[in-house]
């Protein structure tokens, strides 16, 4: 389906296909609804805009959330994609360690994965946990109340979240959310995410709600610590089944979408979900499917009823193709 083609499906299928959201166009009347913009171009001029739509200057320094990609991946954001934006905000790319073997495990072979995938060729890049965690508190966690952040957190004023929105073999979808809970958390704060506050030191086995909950439950944290000085900007694009820490990932069946952003990160990533919803039905199915085997939005739920966001949105095309 040609790109202008599906924005007219979904403008016309806007109540069955996105019952959670109210489409509009830039000059609808304000809404008590989160804004969630969205552009069609996938460029570093969309991305700019998507960026400046939010229309809030990000105070200090700046650190860049991004995916590195786990080497053997392809679909993780080009630098040649942000390296516009990241540059206008002279910002700092930042990540942290993962907890499964693979080749970003450690600061030195997670450096190496950066420099090859591009990464440093457009800024500095910081691997957070280099000197281990700090702990950020959540009081209002049913399965944590704190999350385990890279220690170089703290060097930073405000965060740009760059996400690169997809599926996940665990969590359903990857897009905000998880950006901000397992994307900045150490990796034992990974650890601690993925069992439901049970373990440091292991990832696998902790039960799937618990799971999903905590990683609400962190990005509360991050959100409380951080205040007024994070936005968020989900590219779909590449969008596989499978995560870009996935060494070899499953081969897009969907074409790309969009580029979207909001100062809501459950309101960003509903919207997301929404529109693999109101895509081609057939070429959606797998993506469908790993969202809801996974109950990939009870994250989303209880990041709602924790008082985090929004899953009614109000969503504002830019390009004036809905």
């Amino acid at each position: 389906m040609e790109r202008r083609d599906f924005f007219k499906a979904v403008g016309a299928t806007t109540l069955a296909m996105m019952a959670a959201g109210t489409l509009s166009n830039c000059n609808s009347p304000a809404s008590r609804k989160p804004k969630v913009y969205i552009t069609g171009a996938i460029t570093p001029a969309g991305l700019m805009a998507a960026y400046q739509a939010l229309k809030r200057t990000l105070p200090g320094k700046i650190a860049v959330k991004v995916s590195t990609g786990e080497p053997g991946g392809h679909h993780f954001l080009s630098p040649d994609l942000i390296r516009d934006l990241v540059r206008s905000v002279n910002g700092t790319i930042v990540e942290c360690n993962t907890a499964y073997g693979g080749r970003r495990d450690d600061t030195a072979s997670h450096r190496q994965a950066a420099t090859d995938h591009g990464f440093t060729a457009i800024a500095p890049v910081d691997i957070m946990d280099e000197n281990g965690s700090i702990s950020l508190p959540f009081a209002k966690g049913k399965n944590i109340t704190e999350d385990f952040a890279g220690s170089h957190f703290t060097d930073y004023n405000s965060f740009l979240v760059l996400s690169h929105f997809k599926g996940h073999a665990m969590g359903g979808f990857g897009g905000a959310m998880k950006n901000i809970s397992i994307g900045i958390a150490s990796s034992e704060g990974k650890c601690w995410i993925h069992s439901g506050g049970k373990s440091k030191t292991d990832m696998w086995g902790g039960e799937q709600n618990a799971f999903l909950e905590s990683m609400a439950e962190a990005a509360g944290a991050v959100m409380g610590s951080l205040g007024d000085n994070i936005l968020y900007v989900n590219v779909m694009n590449h969008l596989s089944i499978d995560c870009d820490c996935d060494s070899n990932p499953a081969p897009p069946e969907l074409d790309d979408i969009g580029i979207l952003s909001s100062l809501d990160p459950v309101a960003l990533d509903r919207a997301c979900v929404d529109l693999i919803y109101a895509a081609d039905t057939r070429r959606s199915a797998s993506l469908r499917q790993r969202i809801e085997e996974k109950n990939g939005l009870h994250t989303l739920l209880h990041a709602e009823s924790l008082g985090l966001g929004s899953q009614q949105y109000e969503l504002i095309d830019m390009d004036g193709i809905i």
